[in-house]
């Protein structure tokens, strides 16, 4: 007899998947809230706030899609069984 296909639910929605979307959706919604650094003050050795804050937000984005990034590994490797690291 031959075994019965294995059926395909769609994504599965995991705590690990959401802090990988948390990690991706930070930075747009930290950019896109605009109102949160219209400002000048407080300045930091010299440069605005809106400039230093949008540098700022370049390292952590970096920072945050790098966890992501791993964190998708680690789901990948949990979900196909294992593997090698």
């Amino acid at each position: 007899m031959s075994q019965a296909p294995e059926v395909n639910r769609g994504p599965v929605v995991t705590p690990m998947r959401v802090v990988i979307a948390l990690c991706l959706f930070a930075p747009f919604v930290a950019m896109l809230w605009v109102g949160s650094y219209a400002k000048t003050d407080p300045a930091f050795i010299g440069i605005p706030f809106f400039y230093w804050y949008q540098m700022a937000w370049v390292l952590i984005s970096t920072a945050l899609t790098m966890i992501a990034y791993k964190l998708w590994q680690r789901d990948q490797r949990a979900r196909r069984g294992g593997g090698a690291k």
